[in-house]
């Protein structure tokens, strides 16, 4: 009987395979099929008995239902694993497992879980920097209301605004680039890190077997990988999905009613936006990946704790880690997806946009204003106080800052009627933006590329 919301409503397939049941037995016999490889490479091992470990480490040979009917009698996962390979393996049985403690054959196979994991996370990033990149070079000229405080403050772009996205988002693939090393990182150094049960050769056994498996390999371990490496990971997939919240929750935000500026998709042929309101069209995706993303947060907390162990090691962490791993990278690709999907399909009213602008009678231009009088030679806190007036004025009087503007003595004194209307028009307000822009997309892009 499901229970977790994973097993029927959340998440990609080609995430929850990584970290299924079925997935970690299937990189579990591969770290062990890799240490007899090593063995065999070294000598210790004969290529017939290797060839025949490599044909039985095969999750249809040795199923994970006869592990887990072993490990229900041994209370062991990994002595169950063994087992179930030597009843397969015959008379090569005798080198499976050698010199090996069952770490070195777990925290081996999650780094293979991260490392594929990492994989499909670079191609979301890839895919969600490329689809902000079109977003913003689209919507370079479109300009709206800039807001802080949720309130209107000064002309921006749209491209700009999703420009800040873009770059952030390269960002966040920069640091995933940077940490794979580390959080690609297996071992194979034995109980207590010392290599005793692997001979003389214990750090070539170890370069051989992560070699082959495509990992990092570590300078100097206790029992099990240093839990640093997984509290990076974590915390990357919990900055991300933190920045993903962000852009949904502007997204959100752009599209209440009364802002109505930006709007997630909605299919109104058979879209239902609620089960009594008829006319609603709410951002679900957006609110969606919200909710998923206070989840993979909460993985961090528990992910430094697991750090905690006692000496060489302890079991404390073990448990733990099936949720917090497993867990915020299923959810976090998911939430990746439904960015991508509501990003990709967003609509952008510009008419709004302009709509709202116009709604400020003018006062968004204030700082343009004042800017020009200091050009002209009035000291700065003069000028900042003239239209602090006429601001005040206009929102009290309900008027528009440009008649007030020119109604005021202290500012006429210093321009002119024409040069005075020149000053309201938006466009004439948003100083860099386009080339931040393009410098965005060209940065983000050429990543990309790479």
């Amino acid at each position: 009987m499901p229970i977790s919301p994973l097993d029927y409503r959340y998440g990609r397939d080609e995430a929850k395979e990584i970290w299924s049941r079925e997935g970690r037995h299937a990189r579990l016999l591969e770290v062990e099929r890799a240490l007899v490889w090593a063995h065999s490479q070294m000598g210790k091992v004969s290529p017939e008995d290797y060839d025949k470990i490599a044909e039985i480490a095969d999750p249809g040979i040795v199923t994970a239902d006869r592990v887990d009917e072993i490990e229900a009698e041994t209370k062991h996962d990994i002595m169950a694993l063994t087992k179930a390979m030597a009843e397969v393996a015959g008379e090569a049985g005798w080198c499976i497992h050698l010199g090996a403690t069952s770490n070195d054959i777990v925290d081996s196979a999650v780094a293979i879980q991260i490392k594929d994991s990492i994989a499909l996370q670079r191609k979301a990033m890839h895919s969600i920097i490329l689809t902000m990149c079109e977003i913003s070079e689209r919507e370079i000229d479109t300009v709206m209301l800039g807001r802080t405080h949720g309130q209107a403050a000064v002309p921006i772009t749209f491209g700009l605004k999703v420009a800040v996205w873009v770059d952030e988002f390269k960002r966040h693939m920069q640091r995933l680039d940077e940490m794979t090393d580390r959080c690609t990182t297996g071992k194979f150094l034995g109980a207590v890190g010392t290599g005793a049960a692997q001979g003389s050769r214990a750090l070539e056994l170890q370069e051989l077997v992560l070699s082959n498996l495509g990992l990092s390999a570590p300078v100097a371990t206790t029992q099990v990988v240093g839990r640093d490496r997984y509290i990076e990971w974590v915390g990357w997939m919990a900055n991300v999905a933190t920045s993903i919240e962000k852009i949904m929750q502007e997204i959100r935000n752009l599209q209440r009613t009364e802002i109505n500026e930006v709007a997630e998709e909605f299919d109104a042929e058979k879209q239902v936006g609620s089960s009594t309101m008829a006319h609603k069209r709410n951002p679900i995706t957006a609110e969606n990946a919200c909710g998923l993303a206070r989840i993979v947060r909460s993985m961090v907390i528990p992910s430094y704790e697991n750090a905690l162990l006692w000496h060489e090691r302890d079991l404390a962490n073990s448990s733990s880690e099936r949720f917090t791993l497993s867990h915020s990278m299923i959810l976090l690709d998911d939430i990746c997806s439904k960015a991508d999907k509501v990003l990709s399909r967003m609509v952008v009213n510009q008419e709004a946009m302009q709509e709202n602008i116009g709604l400020q009678n003018g006062l968004i231009m204030a700082e343009k204003v004042m800017l020009e009088l200091v050009e002209k030679g009035m000291p700065r806190d003069e000028a900042h106080e003239a239209l602090r007036v006429a601001s005040m004025q206009t929102i009290e009087n309900g008027t528009n800052l440009e008649e007030v503007c020119k109604g005021m003595e202290a500012i006429l004194g210093m321009m002119s009627n024409e040069e005075i209307g020149e000053c309201f028009d938006p466009k004439s307000h948003l100083g860099a933006s386009r080339e931040i822009v393009l410098g965005s997309i060209a940065a983000a892009r050429e990543y990309c590329s790479n």
